[in-house]
């Protein structure tokens, strides 16, 4: 492999780049790994506890990619079995623990997506219950004796909550120690993690230590702000933006982010030169309107490709721009004399993905019949034989609904 001089390679990797620690022995890896014609192994660890991939995730998905384009070796670990202990980070309890079938279930789809951003021929996938799951209770016992108390309630959520009165469970002790123990296996070089994640990376410095190896840096990147303006990117949030999502909707959503969010989309979601992201910047404040349709198109068109996403914009200066009803809006159509909820309507033009998502939209104003805004979130529709209506939802989502 011919790598890349290393400050060249540093100026790729510290990209969107919140903190390297420390950044000095990665300069050392990096100078090693040209020297000797040797690949870093680059970890990124993920728990499918959720099966769909957004923005939020791409983020450091995309970073992984980076360290392979250099021609580093990119490790994704799927956490089948510390998904089964649950991570609290950033949150003030634990997280659900998973049945294997579900995990199991999740992963598949989470391969599917992540390798969109991936190159899967080059990415090499391990299931940390390979060797976690053969560890029996004196392996266990050994590996909790390697952190002390006070050490894990340095972690920011352990010691709120800690605090704060609220339970920690002893079990969730061992996901650092789990994550840790995941580095010390594959003799990991980096591991890569959102900030939320220092700590664990952290500890699977000290682990690897102990184990007589040299210990990996710890690369953490921003969690990506949703679309809201103000908070991470969430689906609990009702704020992201999921990588398979529709090519007009995503088009649709990125044109809806706050401007003071278009360069770091910019920075942490495109692919834009290094070289050319100060010219973006310029241009977000000088004219965001649209430099916003220009990330609009750059990021459609990684996911659905430059046809689909031209075709995004023309549906939105139709539709949003334009008001007019897209010629492919679905017709739905229901039995004269039925009384069906509109709650039911919007989930069978399948425009929200839960109940609770309609009834939001609604109490925004986001759903509207005919041009009037529905403010009543038990709306039904009672359907005579004359009975045909436009209904939007959101700013692109239209269907012609109407009686039979």
């Amino acid at each position: 492999m011919n790598f890349l001089p290393v400050d060249e390679q540093l100026e790729v990797i510290r990209r969107g780049t919140v903190e390297i620690v420390p950044e000095e022995e990665l300069v050392e890896k990096l100078k090693k790994s040209k020297e000797e014609n040797k690949p870093l192994k680059i970890k990124l660890g993920c728990d499918p506890t959720r099966p769909d991939l957004h923005l939020g995730h791409s983020v450091i998905l995309r970073k992984l990619r980076q360290f392979q384009d250099l021609g580093h070796e990119a490790i994704l670990i799927i956490g089948d079995f510390t998904a089964l202990i649950g991570d609290p980070t950033g949150q003030n309890e634990t997280r659900p623990s998973l049945t294997p079938e579900e995990i199991e279930e999740n992963a598949e789809t989470y391969l599917d997506q992540a390798t969109k951003i991936l190159d899967e021929d080059k990415t090499t996938i391990v299931y940390n219950s390979e060797w976690l799951g053969k560890m029996d209770f004196a392996d266990v016992i050994k590996l909790t004796s390697k952190l002390t108390v006070a050490r894990m309630i340095e972690r920011d959520d352990f010691s709120k909550r800690y605090e704060n009165n609220q339970p920690i469970s002893l079990h969730e002790f061992l996901y650092p120690l789990a994550q840790g123990q995941d580095s010390v296996h594959l003799q990991s070089d980096v591991e890569l993690g959102g900030t939320d994640q220092k700590f664990n990376l952290l500890v699977g410095r000290e682990l690897q230590k102990d184990d007589g190896q040299e210990p990996q840096i710890a690369l953490m990147m921003p969690l990506l702000v949703g679309t809201d303006g103000t908070k991470k990117m969430s689906k609990s949030y009702d704020n992201y933006i999921g990588i398979t999502e529709d090519a007009n909707d995503m088009y649709g959503k990125v044109l809806s982010i706050p401007d003071d969010l278009i360069y770091s989309w910019f920075e942490l979601l495109s692919d834009i030169n290094v070289d050319e992201l100060p010219k973006y910047k310029e241009k977000a404040e000088k004219d965001p309107r649209n430099t916003k349709h220009e990330l609009a198109l750059v990021i459609t068109r990684m996911y659905h490709g430059e046809e689909a996403a031209n075709e995004a914009r023309e549906h939105f200066e139709k539709t949003v721009v334009g008001d007019e009803i897209p010629e492919d809006a679905p017709t739905l159509e229901y039995e004269t004399g039925t009384e069906v909820r509109l709650l039911d309507i919007v989930s069978d033009a399948g425009f929200t993905d839960s109940n609770g998502q309609t009834k939001r939209l609604i109490k925004q104003g986001g759903i509207s019949i005919d041009d009037e805004k529905v403010s009543d979130k038990g709306f039904s529709v009672t359907f005579k034989d004359d009975t045909e209506f436009t209904l939007k939802v959101g700013k692109r989502n239209y269907a012609i609904v109407k009686a039979k």
